[in-house]
């Protein structure tokens, strides 16, 4: 479980870096304005529907059906089914795409009703949508066959495609803006580019691992009906966080011009821990909870899930200490470049530690969906995520006005909390999640030593003031950084959470292995 969580996680904190990169370019080429503000909003409506139909109920109710026919009836049955699948997955979301292309001034509308009374914004952001909109068809496909590769334990190879959608970006941005009326469109064009090379690659590894997904017609089958029966009411369940970003990115452009783009760049920051962390666990656990409990394993079942929900907080509690006390030297040493100023990085790093807050919510969040899924039910989370979209949207409503482009990231981390809190007390009610001491006492020892963490960055940074040159401030962050990772190994050591002497023996062996 740890090896496979790595991997996938060290392959998304490549991708995680590749896309701090091209943000990068964004914001030193758009700054914070109109520009901006229409790209991200054109982004979000293809990245929505991919969280929801690919990474989100789709995957959700596919993996666990896919696992279990490959596990009883063998890969042959499990290949068909993918292709019958994919098939049905082109056709719906080509007939979508279409619908979104006809219709994108009013679906702009809806997504970014305060665009209506800025035409500049309004038309670019249509043209912009236009653009990106095909991106969701190639990326849920994607998606599907990510999740085949990872069924087959080829978790690898599903993680490291993604890592070109930044290649791609960067390049784009870089090399054909030029060519373009401005950056906007170049990044948008990579966007859609990038959805072609990923789904080929996923493809072609597919049929290296001997499971050649060319979709097949759709037909309606007691697996697909059992599918679809799945899948719709996850839509909402399993992406309730996409549509809170959404609600918070409508909420958005009601604020003055800017806000958009701040919060996207400080939520881009907030999401390096929860996609590397949240993604991994999530992509990992939900295939190996599917395969215990196919096999009448409840008990290691509930020490996987144990297990994932400490390793995850050990890596998630320290990186909300660290975003909340550094969150503006953080946002000034990364964006604060080109069109993108000191100032709008400070406006940022205060979105940022809104995110941050909910951090730990989100990434249990990812950890305690797949119990539901991999008992095939994905009824429950649409339910809860029904009220949490409904109290999201009132905070959102309520912080909005006194707290402007901080009221939505917040009014996001509240509602992310609530979420793990009814996901949690539905697991435990039907014996689907019970804690054992070793959990509890890692989780709060963890909270104890993220803390003490916080307290020592604290106390050090109001000593050492942040410098105004930009390489002496790169390495007064990257010494914060190593510091506090310094004071919380310390107390992982104190409090025998980690044997580090243990863990560098491990390497050394491994390293003399492949030697």
């Amino acid at each position: 479980m740890l090896k496979n969580l790595l991997t996938v996680g060290g392959w998304t904190m490549l991708s995680r870096i590749l896309g701090l990169v091209r943000d990068q370019l964004l914001a030193a080429f758009m700054g914070v304005g109109p520009l901006q503000d229409a790209y991200q909003v054109a982004f979000r409506l293809p990245n929505m529907f991919r969280r929801l139909f690919g990474e989100g109920a789709f995957n959700a109710a596919f993996v666990p059906l896919f696992s279990s026919v490959l596990t009883r009836e063998g890969p042959v049955e499990a290949r068909e089914f993918a292709r019958r699948a994919l098939g049905g997955m082109l056709v719906w979301l080509c007939f979508l795409c279409i619908l979104g292309e006809i219709f994108m001034p009013e679906v702009v509308r809806i997504i970014a009703p305060g665009f209506v009374t800025d035409g500049y914004r309004y038309d670019l952001g249509i043209a912009l949508s236009r653009i990106t909109f095909p991106y969701l068809v190639l990326i849920c496909a994607a998606a599907l066959v990510a999740g085949v590769l990872n069924s087959l334990h080829k978790f690898s190879v599903a993680a490291a495609a993604y890592v070109t959608f930044n290649l791609v970006g960067i390049v784009a941005i870089i090399f054909v803006s030029p060519f373009m009326p401005n950056v906007a469109y170049a990044a948008a064009w990579g966007v859609t580019a990038s959805g072609v090379v990923q789904l080929g690659l996923l493809l072609w590894a597919c049929h290296k691992a001997g499971c050649g997904l060319w979709p097949l017609m759709p037909r309606m089958t007691a697996r697909m009906r059992l599918l679809i029966r799945r899948m719709v009411p996850g839509l909402v369940g399993s992406g309730v966080g996409q549509i809170n970003l959404t609600i918070d990115t409508i909420i958005a452009t009601l604020l003055p011009s800017g806000s958009v783009s701040l919060m996207y760049f400080a939520d881009r920051i907030n999401q390096l821990p929860l996609g590397v962390l949240g993604a991994a666990a999530g992509t990992t656990l939900l295939p190996v909870l599917t395969r215990h409990l196919a096999a009448g394993e409840h008990a290691k079942a509930h020490h996987a899930q144990n297990r994932s929900l400490s390793y995850v907080l050990l890596l998630t509690l320290p990186s909300v200490a660290g975003l909340l006390v550094l969150s503006g030297p953080i946002m000034i040493v990364l964006f604060s470049h080109g069109a993108f100023t000191d100032q709008d990085a400070l406006h940022s790093a205060r979105a940022l530690c809104a995110y941050a807050i909910g951090l730990p919510a989100f990434v249990m969040v990812k950890v305690l969906s797949p119990a539901f899924f991999a008992r095939g039910d994905t009824k429950t989370p649409v339910y809860i995520g029904v009220l949490v979209l409904v109290i999201n949207l009132i905070f959102n409503l309520l912080l909005m006005k006194p707290l402007v482009y901080m009221g939505p990231p917040l009014a996001s981390s509240l509602a992310a909390f609530l979420n793990v809190s009814l996901l949690a007390f539905f697991l435990k009610k039907r014996g689907a999640l019970t804690l054992d001491f070793q959990t509890k006492r890692t989780s709060l020892l963890a909270c104890v030593s993220a803390a003490g963490m916080a307290a020592g960055l604290v106390c050090v940074s109001s000593l050492l003031h942040f410098p105004s040159m930009f390489l002496t401030r790169v390495i007064w962050l990257c010494g914060m950084v190593s510091l506090g990772s310094v004071i919380y190994a310390i107390f992982l050591h104190f409090f025998k959470l980690a044997d580090f002497a243990s863990i560098l023996t491990s390497v050394r062996r491994r390293v003399s292995m492949k030697r």
